[in-house]
């Protein structure tokens, strides 16, 4: 049995992971109702959901100086949470705050970049048995090259 099993608080926590993970407009009617529960029985989890939240609200602006003073302000409020993660983020944050900043002006990320080198290495996993590094690599080209075969490969049933 789990430390909070049979409380207030573990009956509010349960079936609210997705809540607390889904962007607040997304929510449905009971997973907003989960959310407003845990706001009342788990403050601690609650402050993280909100400083989370907030994070994420500071990559949405546009002007350079509204996204410094948010991280500015967020980064102060982390470091006061008293919730040791999100102290240690606040100080990462005000360590690569130039790098975030670059992001908000030029809007570009290395999530592509991070995507392809998910799959290249699910495609290496996949190629334990083959014979050679060229194999690999043409499996890499045909997987990540943006080649569409028409008429496409037969499916085997």
């Amino acid at each position: 049995m789990g430390l909070l099993s049979g409380t207030a608080e573990g009956r509010a926590l349960k079936k609210s992971r997705w809540a607390l993970l889904k962007n607040p407009w997304n929510l449905t009617q009971r997973q907003g109702e989960k959310l407003s529960e845990v706001a009342r029985t788990n403050k601690r989890l609650y402050r993280a959901y909100l400083l989370k939240e907030s994070l994420a609200l500071g990559m949405d602006y546009r002007q350079r100086w509204r996204a410094e003073k948010h991280l500015q302000d967020w980064a102060q409020w982390a470091s006061h949470s008293k919730l040791k993660p999100f102290v240690k983020l606040s100080n990462t944050v005000r360590t690569f705050k130039e790098g975030i900043l670059a992001y908000v002006d030029t809007g570009l990320s290395n999530g592509l970049v991070e995507g392809l080198n998910n799959k290249i290495r699910l495609l290496t996993r996949r190629a334990f048995g083959f014979h050679s590094s060229e194999a690999l690599a043409a499996m890499i080209h045909l997987c990540c090259g943006g080649i569409e075969l028409t008429p496409p490969l037969p499916v085997l049933a």
